[in-house]
């Protein structure tokens, strides 16, 4: 009997430490409220330029073009104009993406910013900012036809789980590795892509597929691979480099709706000059 009741108080007391465990963790967890809540901050200091407006915990870094500078430096030295910007919200490793239009900024810019977030603190802001010297660079074409997308809250039935979303994205980046994969990835009609602004639906078919203008010559390595996923919005972005250790900065942007392509938009950062593709290498509609 003494056995018996030695056992369930040790049975008892390792349920209590697990339980103090998984509530431990959860409140150092974040939801899609206190994700949202970040990112409002970190757009109003933007509109400010004063990232003192930002929760920042102590030893906040922030990188911005792949180097780290002080907050005040870079993109923060004035207020910036936005015109528009839509986040993705990751709650499963706390982290945020924020696609930010600034096409009546003086210069202009689209950026693209990662936030890290710790204990409701922000711990990292990573942001692409892109200018008249990166890869198909038009803030007002990105506006013009960014504005009309739709990327609100999916339906359940419509969204695609976790897993699936990086793999898409792994798929589509393995294209310009290897050209086979190009089988691999769902792609959807209508699709549209924005890369850097230039709109590939050139011809505004009423159907348009995001395979118009992939390149076909494969051979290029896309390394450094890094997902951020949001599933009630079917999204998930890729941070690559594209091209090795040397290449482009590069950022992609995937919505699924139905486990199908809908939109895909592109943020590449040339530090050394931007590549020419030959047309021969770029893929018509499949």
């Amino acid at each position: 009997m003494i056995r018996v009741i030695a056992a369930f108080v040790l049975l008892f007391s390792t349920m209590s430490v697990r339980a103090e465990t998984v509530l431990t963790t959860a409140a150092k967890g974040c939801t899609r409220a206190s994700l949202q809540k970040a990112v409002d901050q970190y757009i109003n200091a933007l509109k400010q330029g004063n990232p003192s407006l930002m929760p920042l915990i102590p030893q906040a870094r922030y990188i911005e073009r792949r180097k780290t500078l002080n907050f005040g430096e870079g993109i923060w030295q004035k207020p910036l104009v936005i015109d528009l910007h839509r986040s993705i919200l990751d709650v499963d490793i706390c982290e945020t993406f924020t696609e930010i239009i600034s096409a009546k900024n003086n210069p202009q810019y689209v950026t693209g910013t990662r936030l890290k977030i710790e204990d409701d603190k922000i711990a990292e802001v990573e942001s692409l900012v892109s200018d008249k010297n990166d890869w198909l660079f038009n803030a007002d074409d990105y506006l013009k036809y960014s504005s009309i997308e739709n990327w609100d809250v999916l339906p359940p039935e419509k969204r695609t789980d976790r897993q699936t979303l990086i793999k898409v994205a792994s798929d589509y980046f393995d294209i310009f590795q290897d050209y086979s994969a190009f089988s691999k990835v769902p792609w959807g009609i209508p699709c549209v892509r924005i890369e850097g602004g230039r709109y590939m639906n050139p011809n505004n078919d009423p159907n348009p597929t995001c395979t118009y203008g992939v390149p076909k010559g494969g051979g290029v390595p896309m390394t450094n691979r890094r997902y951020i996923v949001d599933v009630d919005l079917g999204t998930v972005v890729g941070q690559v480099d594209f091209g090795g250790a040397k290449g482009l900065f590069d950022e992609h942007m995937f919505r699924l709706e139905n486990g199908k392509l809908r939109y895909v938009h592109v943020i590449t950062l040339c530090p050394n000059g931007c590549p020419k593709i030959p047309s021969s290498k770029i893929a018509p509609p499949q």
